[in-house]
């Protein structure tokens, strides 16, 4: 016996495990836990058992009341009509009723020819409006708004008031500071919001554009403080003024926090020639950039004096609008005295931060390469990826390095530097032979500079306690991460002075332990002394090891794997941009605490800029399921890298990067194909932005628990509950006559012979389900390439067609590149669902003995037309459309 809130969707159930009991009790119900309940009972012999009970939370908030006035045109000039609406609002579950009093006297519609009471029809209930025609001097009181909803649960009425006057006016505010605010990192910053304006006084709140408020803010009225701002801290604020009389007032300022950051610097030796050494008599230009908030200045330097622009030596800057901020020295026809240290300087106005300084030595000697990180351990577990990169700060001459990666005396990999600065070395999968020290040398003439990776195994650390006679001492223990059968766990006391008396045995204490688990001193027993801490060890079933670190907590999670294998995963939505869907399964997702998010990194193909965002995961990730996010608005034809890392509490695992490459269509002429709608793009059929409502993805299983009954399917085409076909949802707000269009991809073909006078022929069918007492119109058309005004019809069905699907089929004969359109329209009622299912277009003519002799439009189960599209058709239907 299982509970859920819809009809047996996996996603919806709930994560408390008292959902496997017959009794579901749902302590403090909210109001967003109403709903319908299903009760399933299974066996595994013949259908579930289903019942079901609605839920309502019924709840009643606080009535608002706000003001609007509307002043219309002078008449003739004799008077000037001024209208005040008075609107109400509650939220509530059962519908509110309001009634209006203004002082003790209760305000119906009609009582009084100045005063109007209605609801406007696009709420629904959920407000009722006070209007005051032509605004007279009684209508100057104290108006009170009662909400209630009929002492149902016992809730009981609520009432606001408001005070009309003549002084009744919107608010108005001024902010007391300058726009935008330049301020120095650690600075505090106080920000004055006044009201000039507003009866009632109006409120004043701050909001910031990128989010919350930081936390350290302090507010106080109108005045916000940030004590030690940070760049982090750097953005729009906003003050804004209500008090429910016309629109809220506000009024922005932009904070910029002062920065200098990231400053790196490049040579390009004479371009018309191909050596890359300086040597006398050409140029050199030396780059320098820095990223700066707000725009910097740059100066330059030689042997400390400072450089002005000339003839010989040009200085040139980037516009200081475009961030990161670039200043070029060209030196023309270098000279021996030209050789020297060149320093380029980067200061922002006013003082405060902290100028950026770059040395670039010019000689007619080489520089061996500098590089970092000159040394980096790395702890990683078996079976897992590591990335390890080595950077070049500078070289003399840039561009004739190379590079090798060596593990230990083994060559790895070597190769050239391009343009890129860095280079990288992966092991995806580490296994015992994996650790050590990597060592990648980057070479020029003058010889090498060096990183070095000391890639050790990963350990989880804790704390255990260990009983020695009467001494009870406290161990810093590690567990490493093996494949072994059995696994160490290795203990220090964490005392270091004092005499300790050594013991036959010693207890382990921790829940994380599993009772195979055994403990010894490790022989021989030393006595413990000033320098030489107790030690012992304990030994644990390899596969024990996860399950009691995982209770302990900790660890990194494992890398993403992508999935390779998705079916259609590009798609084109638009002329210019793509889709793709992205699929990836989760490597022992149950050997780490429970991953929350992914961070999803982004980048063009040859860009160094990473977009990120995060995808949140909700519940527990299951070993192998696979996980699918559509990245939208790729650019034609770009490849993309994208970067997956695995997110949890305890901070980010391990990261996986593949690249996405766009690719035309694999066949370009059709020649076969087949749409069930059960992959997450639909075979790129799109809705059609012209109709009045969309087409739906729908399987039994999953369908809405207020669909209607008496209409619809039961089963997709092939009878199963789990599979899915497209439907159109005719229950309110649909009206009689709307339409949902549904647009095929574009399908191209190709002539039969270089003339093209014969088209080539194609068999087009699909299932049709046409079941309710008002069941409208489904209509299929054609749209050829480049008569998109154009739509030919090919099939079309009215009525009720019985509680089954049928199928239909139509021979088609395309002259170039089309689309199919499939219109459902709505009938007379809400029972009057149409689906489709098991779309197909086979290259040749449909089986004789399925054309059975029918017209266009007929109400006959499994119609079919046989259209032959020549020019004279088209024209004829130009012609018609024209008219």
């Amino acid at each position: 016996i299982r509970w859920t809130k819809t009809a047996g969707s996996a996603s919806d159930r709930f994560q408390d495990s008292s959902v496997f009991n017959e009794t579901l009790r749902i302590s403090n119900i909210q109001r967003h836990q109403g709903g319908r309940y299903y009760c399933k009972a299974e066996n595994g012999l013949g259908s579930p058992a289903i019942k079901s009970i609605r839920v309502d939370v019924y709840y009643l908030d606080d009535p608002i009341v706000t003001v609007h006035q509307s002043i219309g045109e002078a008449k003739e000039q004799f008077y000037y009509e001024r209208t005040v609406f008075l609107r109400c609002v509650a939220n509530s579950n059962p519908p509110v009723r309001y009634s209006w009093r203004r002082g003790q006297e209760v305000l119906l519609q009609g009582s009084d020819k100045g005063v109007e009471i209605y609801e406007p029809f696009f709420t629904q209930g959920e407000t009722k409006i006070l209007k005051l025609k032509n605004l007279r001097p009684q209508d100057y009181a104290n108006y009170s708004c009662i909400a209630s909803v009929r002492n149902v649960c016992s809730i009981p009425d609520k009432m606001v008031s408001f005070r009309l006057s003549n002084k009744t006016a919107s608010p108005s505010i001024k902010l007391l500071v300058d726009d935008p605010i330049v301020v120095n990192p650690g600075e505090a910053i106080t920000l004055v919001c006044v009201t000039t304006g507003g009866e009632p006084t109006p409120s004043l709140t701050w909001v910031r554009s990128a989010g919350v408020l930081p936390e350290k803010t302090v507010l106080n009225g109108g005045t916000l403080t940030i004590p030690a701002i940070t760049s982090e801290d750097a953005g729009t604020y906003s003050c804004i003024a209500n008090n429910n009389v016309g629109n809220p007032a506000k009024k922005s300022t932009n904070i910029i926090v002062r920065a200098l950051k990231k400053g790196r610097f490049w040579i390009t030796p004479d371009p018309y020639h191909k050596d890359d050494n300086i040597q006398i008599g050409r140029e050199v230009k030396i780059s320098c950039q820095v990223e700066a908030i707000p725009s910097e200045a740059f100066s330059w330097f030689k042997n400390g004096r400072p450089l002005r622009s000339s003839e010989r030596m040009v200085i040139t800057q980037t516009d200081p609008d475009v961030s990161p901020g670039t200043t070029n020295l060209d030196i023309i026809d270098l000279k021996f005295t030209d050789f020297g240290t060149y320093t380029c300087v980067a200061s922002l106005k006013g003082g405060g931060i902290s100028d950026i300084s770059i040395d670039v030595n010019i000689s007619s000697s080489t520089d061996p390469p500098a590089v970092e990180p000159t040394f980096l351990e790395i702890r990683q577990g078996q079976g897992r990826s590591i990335t390890m990169s080595c950077r070049v700060l500078r070289a003399y001459p840039t561009r004739v390095l190379t590079y090798e990666w060596r593990l230990g005396s083994k060559l790895l990999r070597t190769g050239q530097f391009d343009v890129q600065d860095s280079t990288e070395y992966t092991v995806s999968s580490l296994s015992r032979d994996s650790y050590g020290i990597y060592n990648c040398n980057i070479i020029n003439e003058a010889g090498a500079g060096r990183c070095s990776f000391l890639v050790t195994v990963h350990f989880f650390f804790f704390f255990f306690t260990i009983q020695c006679q009467q001494d009870q001492l406290s161990y810093f223990c590690g567990c490493q991460q093996a494949q072994s059968l059995l696994t160490s766990v290795g203990c220090a006391s964490a005392r270091q002075h004092g005499e300790v008396k050594p013991s036959s045995h010693a207890s382990w204490s921790s829940p994380a332990l599993p009772p195979e688990s055994s403990v010894n001193f490790s022989p021989p027993m030393p006595t413990p002394g000033p320098r030489m801490p107790l030690r012992s060890e304990l030994r644990i079933k390899a596969n024990h090891c996860h399950e009691s670190f995982k209770k302990v907590g900790g660890g990194k999670a494992y890398a993403p794997e992508f999935y390779y294998d998705t079916y259609n995963p590009l798609w084109q939505n638009r002329p210019r941009v793509y889709s793709y869907s992205l699929q990836w399964t989760q490597m022992n997702p149950d050997a780490v605490d429970r991953i929350l998010a992914y961070r999803l990194g982004i980048r063009q193909a040859g860009q160094q800029r990473w977009w990120e965002q995060e995808i949140t995961v909700n519940g527990n990730i299951q070993k192998g399921e696979l996980i699918t996010y559509n990245l939208t608005e790729l650019i034609k034809p770009e490849a993309y890298e994208v970067r997956l890392t695995p997110i949890t509490r305890f901070g980010e695992g391990d990261s996986t990067i593949r690249v996405i490459k766009y690719s035309a269509p694999v066949n370009p002429h059709l020649r076969e194909f087949h749409c069930g709608f059960e992959d997450g793009n639909i075979c790129l059929f799109t809705q059609d932005d012209t109709d009045n409502f969309d087409w739906t993805k729908q399987s039994t299983a999953t369908r809405d628990t207020k669909y209607t009954p008496n209409t619809g399917p039961n089963a997709d085409r092939t009878g199963s509950k789990e599979g899915f076909y497209m439907y159109i949802e005719t229950s309110r707000p649909r009206l009689e006559g709307e339409k949902a269009r549904l647009v095929s991809p574009v399908f191209s073909v190709a002539p039969k012979n270089p003339y093209g006078a014969t088209n080539t022929a194609y068999c087009f069918s699909f299932y049709y389900h046409m079941y309710g007492q008002h069941i409208g119109s489904l209509n299929v058309y054609l749209r050829l390439k480049g008569q998109t005004a154009i739509e030919n019809p090919l099939w079309s069905s009215s009525g009720n067609k019985g509680q089954h699907w049928n199928q239909a089929r139509v021979n088609i004969n395309p002259p170039t590149s089309f689309q199919l359109i499939f219109e459902g329209i709505r009938g007379p009622g809400i029972e009057g669902d149409i689906a489709i299912d098991d779309v197909s277009i086979v290259e040749g003519e449909c089986m004789k003995s399925d054309q059975p002799a029918n017209n266009l439009r007929s109400g006959a189960v499994g119609t079919l037309a046989h259209i032959r599209l020549i020019p004279v058709i088209i024209l004829m239907s130009v012609l018609c459309h024209q008219r």
